[in-house]
């Protein structure tokens, strides 16, 4: 891979970001429940809202990190450093995305559960960026991979437990916070975890060759050549 490459893959996945935290923005407004790996934050966003959502996810993605490093010690790769920076501009994006939305009506069961949806989809298209960027992990994703390298265990099925350990962990805080009643997770944080991975694998599917070819040159070559 040759550096032009690098630096439009690199591009392509802070696209991928602002995506991904617009879908995060979409699915709060909602206030339906956000996606499991963000409701911790929506949570404490709720109890301190002096600060908003997007630098709650700051503050949760550079724990993982941390995490990271405490887990893998010596393996941990210094490039998994740059997740930080990129942690900061998904939370800088999301509060972003927070204020595009802030002006669409949500005061309606039917117009919140549309917009659940739609973050749903808009999240989905995002990943699904990052994936065919292929530079570096989300923090949430690196941190799931850290452990699975270090116990040797399926991604995949450390991944639904990471999941569902983050839904946990959002409703004990929320019982805690809020005197034993649910806030920031619900119906949307269950259909943010079954239907994200089907949009992820349903944009891949479509969006990776003909993004791959650009990435790496060949549109422009085929042209040259013809």
């Amino acid at each position: 891979m040759n550096k032009s490459e690098l630096a439009k893959r690199y591009v392509l996945f802070i696209i991928s970001l602002f995506f991904s935290a617009l879908g995060v923005a979409f699915t709060k407004h909602g206030e339906l429940g956000v996606s499991p790996i963000s409701s911790i934050a929506n949570v404490l966003s709720f109890k301190f809202p002096s600060l908003s959502l997007g630098t709650w996810l700051i503050i949760w993605n550079c724990v993982l990190i941390l995490g990271q490093i405490a887990i893998l010690r010596k393996n941990f790769q210094p490039i998994q450093l740059l997740q930080i920076p990129l942690s900061f501009l998904f939370g800088w994006f999301t509060d972003l995305g927070m204020w595009i939305v802030s002006n669409i009506p949500a005061d309606s069961y039917p117009i919140r559960i549309t917009l659940v949806f739609i973050g749903i989809g808009i999240l989905g298209f995002g990943i699904s960026l990052s994936v065919i960027a292929n530079v570096i992990m989300n923090s949430g994703e690196a941190f799931v991979k850290a452990i699975t390298d270090t116990i040797h265990k399926n991604f995949g099925n450390i991944k639904i437990v990471f999941d569902i350990l983050c839904v946990i962990m959002s409703i004990i805080l929320s019982l805690i916070f809020f005197h034993f009643k649910i806030i920031g997770t619900r119906e949307g944080t269950v259909l943010s975890a079954l239907l994200t991975g089907i949009v992820v694998k349903y944009f891949t599917s479509r969006l990776k060759k003909p993004i791959e070819s650009l990435l790496s040159g060949d549109i422009q070559q085929k042209k040259t050549l013809s």
